[in-house]
């Protein structure tokens, strides 16, 4: 069984870090546990041929980053596997659509064919996402008949503003979004405000899998959501789970309160409240009168025919974790991004191995020695999902609690 984060971005897009390179995106790959990446972005002509340069095949549609660009550490190399996410704006039945898809490619060869294509409908120089005034079933068909055996995924499908199922710009099904094509759909991504439970709700996505990825911007973010999957590290392999569910091993899954847009609000007016209350203020922010920013839970509420306990006989497994260093940090009441987080953050890599074995699978004692007692205790709770949340709203993030002050002392005392 590997970890497998589909959807990323380079540094050619917009609001990425610099650190989006082959070199750390690899580095980064080994240190999370990650053992099939995409390379997102094929689009971009730039990041294409950085691509075909440094990386060489490893398999059948999968390549691996060449010796000499590899930066020092341990752990196995990762695999890549061509792909990338296109914002796709739109007018359909009267109403301006925007919707990001992530399309899975089988070679280098086929990523140049499609992106010709796509040069054709609008600019792939300026964003590694770029932006095509292009509906989203004729890039399906734009895709298939570029490469028959590509595969496209609609991407976070509940944020609000841009996305198949968003609440601002979307559709209710997705046969509404890609009509005659709606066969060729296997999947969907769930995004972080959104968990499988959540989706399992909702009839349009009955006998679709349900996948997970990162959408990182920064390689430090690379995991945070990702599938497992058990084949072998190959482009047919890989398609042949998704399309099936043979081999799919389920979902590795944020809180999915810790999302950006898992309840409605206004960020700028510090209100966030649950679906019900702003359906009791009629979608007004109780602030400034605007309208709020309606949440995934929300959007979910609206599609759903099912109750919230509901489980499909043959739904795949997941595993709601946190990022190591949010779980540090909420075990020892450091910050997220301090230097004493980092320095226990390195010891466990160091000393214990890759952040989804320690999240997953290492013994409290290993990581006790390694991190302490209050580090052991938070990764015990994290994994029995004895989490304290704050959800998420309008773009700010949620944040999780493990250990109060009192019982970080009591821990270190004894």
């Amino acid at each position: 069984m590997y970890a497998a984060d589909l959807h990323i971005h380079s540094r050619f897009s917009r609001a990425t870090s610099r650190d989006c390179d082959l070199a750390h995106l690899d580095w980064w790959a080994r240190r999370k546990g990650i053992g099939l990446l995409g390379t997102g972005d094929f689009t971009h002509p730039a990041w294409r041929a950085e691509l075909r340069d440094q990386l060489v095949p490893a398999g059948e549609g999968v390549y691996t980053l060449r010796e000499p660009f590899r930066l020092p550490g341990e752990g196995e190399p990762p695999r890549f596997v061509i792909t990338g996410e296109i914002s796709s704006i739109y007018k359909r039945a009267g109403k301006t659509r925007r919707v990001h898809n992530l399309i899975l490619l089988p070679s280098l060869e086929a990523a140049d064919l499609l992106s010709a294509r796509l040069e054709r409908v609008g600019n792939l120089h300026s964003d590694g996402r770029p932006i095509l005034g292009l509906d989203s079933r004729d890039l399906l068909e734009m895709t298939l008949e570029a490469c028959p055996s590509a595969e496209l995924i609609p991407a976070h499908v509940w944020t609000p503003h841009f996305s198949m199922f968003g609440a601002f710009t979307g559709f209710d099904t997705v046969e509404s979004c890609f009509g005659d094509l709606t066969a060729h759909i296997h999947a969907v991504e769930t995004g972080l405000s959104s968990d499988p439970p959540m989706n399992w709700r909702v009839p349009a996505l009955d006998g679709l899998t349900l996948v997970s990825n990162s959408d990182a911007h920064s390689p430090s973010k690379l995991g945070r959501e990702a599938n497992l999957l058990d084949t072998d590290r190959s482009y047919p392999a890989l398609v042949e789970a998704i399309r099936t569910g043979t081999g799919f091993g389920g979902t590795i899954e944020f809180f999915p309160e810790e999302g950006k847009y898992h309840l409605d609000g206004h960020r700028n007016c510090g209100i966030c409240l649950a679906p019900r209350e702003t359906m009791a203020r009629k979608g007004r922010c109780p602030v400034c009168g605007k309208k709020l920013t309606v949440g995934v839970e929300h959007r979910v509420e609206e599609l759903a025919a099912r109750q919230a306990d509901f489980r499909p006989p043959d739904a795949k497994p997941f595993q709601r974790l946190a990022p190591l260093p949010e779980v540090i940090a909420a075990s020892e009441g450091f910050s997220a991004a301090g230097k004493k987080t980092a320095a226990l953050y390195e010891a466990l890599l160091r000393e214990v191995g890759p952040e989804f074995y320690i999240l997953r699978e290492a013994s409290l004692p290993e990581i006790a020695q390694a991190a302490g007692p209050c580090v052991a205790e938070g990764i015990r709770r994290l994994r029995r999902g004895q989490v304290e949340l704050r959800a998420g709203f309008d773009g700010a993030y949620g944040t999780i609690s493990l250990l109060s002050p009192e019982e970080r002392e009591t821990l270190k005392s004894s």
